[in-house]
């Protein structure tokens, strides 16, 4: 690992700063959700929410001179790719997330006012999924063929933390099954509560295009629920903030970078 990147060198204090502990704490909690085996929209808003706080922190940390002494130009310059690399994944996400909001809008307008083309609508999301799944699967590979340095401490493991909970966000969103379990979204994203990420199994993408696709094939026989469309609503509504406040949290991570090593 190189050594440009540890916060806690040779050249600093023995004891480390009380701002490199929190982050080292921060860390260790991304570690732990990153290992666990569930995957909900919950679990992910949570990581996303973790990952806002961490970024906030480690721009705090940059501007301690203890940390402008120990990075040198070229790790800043990794750090400065990388932190572009993530800001792309945002601005993907938070367009898949509008084009399937914009969706779901005109379907719901036409289930409360019960007039419309609704079989058409369906379709017109369904090809959308169909979409956004295929890039999905390519920002997949991209990320399966680049993301294979070493994990260097700190500042690199955030990014390889960050890359992380993007792959998972992005499958859990091209998801193509339903897993078995009940959809519970319990926190939202913009209340920063902890909660437990156990038994929340159902993927809110999933459940949808599997009552879409039931309709689009016999629509007498499984009529559409405002509910169903609702709960995939509120999973991209909470999902959605996530990503704008990381986006925000991550924005100044890099106008720190660039002001404390004079970019």
């Amino acid at each position: 690992m190189a050594a440009a990147f540890h916060v806690r060198s040779n050249s600093f204090p023995s004891r480390p700063h009380p701002q490199a502990v929190h982050v080292d704490e921060q860390l260790i909690r991304l570690r732990s959700s990153e290992s666990a085996s569930t995957t909900s929209s919950s679990c992910i808003g949570q990581r996303l929410c973790d990952l806002q706080d961490l970024y906030d922190s480690l721009e705090k940390l940059l501007r301690l001179p203890v940390t402008e002494q120990t990075i040198d130009k070229k790790a800043v310059d990794k750090l400065l790719d990388g932190s572009l690399r993530v800001l792309d994944f945002c601005n993907i996400t938070k367009d898949a997330l509008s084009q399937t909001k914009e969706c779901l809008n005109e379907i719901q307008s036409i289930l409360r006012r019960k007039r419309g083309d609704l079989s058409s609508e369906v379709k017109k999301y369904l090809a959308s999924r169909r979409s956004l799944k295929k890039s999905f699967q390519k920002v997949l590979k991209s990320l399966k063929a680049t993301d294979g340095d070493e994990s260097l401490p700190v500042f690199g493991e955030a990014e390889a933390l960050t890359i992380s909970a993007f792959r998972s966000l992005f499958s859990f969103m091209s998801e193509s099954t339903t897993p078995s379990g009940k959809w519970s979204l319990v926190s939202k994203l913009r209340n920063h509560k902890r909660v437990s990420c156990e038994a929340q199994t159902a993927n809110e993408f999933s459940e949808l295009d599997s009552a879409f696709q039931s309709f689009a094939e016999n629509k007498s026989e499984n009529p559409l629920k405002m509910e169903d469309v609702k709960r995939l609503e509120s999973c991209v509504q909470d999902l959605g903030e996530g990503i704008e406040s990381l986006f925000k949290s991550l924005m100044k991570y890099r106008v720190s970078l660039l002001n404390t090593f004079g970019h």
